[in-house]
């Protein structure tokens, strides 16, 4: 049978936490063995003490509220002075000022979560940087309850199926004693607290969805996949919690013209043969815009022209890449008398118009694997 610790102070089961205070000061002042040598005083004082510390501390005065026994060996609770921490004098003022500490109930007040939002960039955006105006669909701060998530003019107030504490706790007897059982309150979800009238707007959330367009500035030089991290700018959290943050992923649009490799650009040229035997020079169109390219004479088809600095700017430091132009020797598939007869003269004025032997097309086949083998 559970112990009448309220009979044990000599005090009815209504007293106030003053009252039992109070009490065991009294008891305590007659009957600690510092001041009373008497062996049955010692026990009366142990007694009074476990009495004291299963009214006073909260986990152990749920469990007296609720019929059980917080020093029954089947909760695993130790019992007796040595069982109940008090050992002088000093033990005995922390008991009149202190208190045990409990988990307590959790915050209504939550962070929000983090947002991610897509957004679709041109190269040349990429490239020098942009401003977006982006619409965003998310969780904000009720602006009728502030967050507090009640009508206007009421408040909040303690749950009464778990008095504040966030959770409820069952005592079940077994052939080993005592066992306790706790759980989150059903009634307000563990947070101590209940809305008696909730706001309108928002239903007690303390937060609405809504629409709104935040002015996005995109550096020089983002990549495809690259986030922006828009401190503040996510969800607000439930019940007026500190917003989270919002990323905009960047996804670049492919260009018809260019395409890029980090910092470099690069782009394809086709030359007619003559132009490329003779050199010439090219009225390129790049990002900047109109460039002149010179291509020299006798320029292969598969060469590399690089405009240096013409290319992304580096994120994360000074200059910027290149541009490289692929060069395409074009040969002609038809030619018309003239062109076949001026073609041949320089063919002979070159000495390319003899026909080889056997051996000489064998070891020109044989150059042109090896050169093509070693990337000439």
């Amino acid at each position: 049978m559970a112990t009448d610790y309220f009979g044990v102070l000599g005090l009815a089961r209504d007293a106030s936490d003053a009252d039992i205070k109070r009490a065991y000061r009294r008891l305590a002042r007659d009957l600690h063995p510092d001041v009373n040598p008497d062996p049955e005083a010692k026990e009366r004082f142990q007694e009074v003490t476990r009495a004291y510390e299963a009214l006073t501390d909260p986990e152990k005065r749920r469990i007296v509220d609720l019929g059980g026994d917080p020093f029954d060996t089947g909760n695993g609770a130790g019992g007796g002075f040595g069982g109940a921490g008090f050992g002088g004098l000093g033990d005995i003022m922390d008991a009149f000022f202190g208190g045990a500490t409990t988990r307590g109930p959790r915050s209504r007040t939550r962070a929000g979560r983090d947002a991610l939002i897509p957004i679709e960039l041109d190269l040349d955006e990429a490239v020098f940087g942009t401003v977006k105006e982006l619409t965003v669909d998310t969780a904000v701060l009720c602006d009728q309850c502030a967050g507090a998530g009640t009508a206007p003019g009421t408040h909040v107030s303690t749950c009464s199926t778990c008095s504040g504490r966030g959770e409820v706790q069952s005592v079940q007897r077994s052939f080993l004693g005592q066992v306790v059982s706790s759980r989150t309150c059903p009634t307000c979800s563990g947070t101590g607290q209940v809305i008696p009238q909730p706001c309108p707007k928002c239903s007690g959330d303390g937060r609405v969805r809504s629409r709104r367009t935040i002015s996005v500035k995109v550096p020089a030089g983002v990549e495809d996949g690259m986030r922006i991290r828009l401190s503040g700018q996510g969800e607000v959290g439930p019940g007026g919690g500190p917003a989270g943050d919002l990323y905009v992923e960047i996804h670049e649009r492919p260009h018809d013209v260019f395409t890029r490799d980090g910092e470099d650009l690069h782009c394809r040229v086709t030359l007619p043969m003559t132009s490329a035997a003779l050199g010439t020079t090219l009225n390129l169109t790049t990002l900047d815009g109109e460039e002149e390219l010179d291509v020299a004479a006798g320029t292969q088809s598969g060469s590399r022209i690089t405009l240096r600095a013409h290319g992304v700017p580096r994120l994360r430091g000074t200059g910027r890449g290149d541009l490289v132009v692929h060069v395409d020797v074009v040969t002609p598939t038809r030619l018309d008398a003239e062109q076949e007869k001026l073609m041949r003269e320089l063919a002979a004025l070159r000495g390319e118009d003899q026909p080889q032997s056997n051996r000489d097309a064998q070891g020109g086949l044989f150059s042109r694997v090896r050169d093509a083998f070693h990337g000439r």
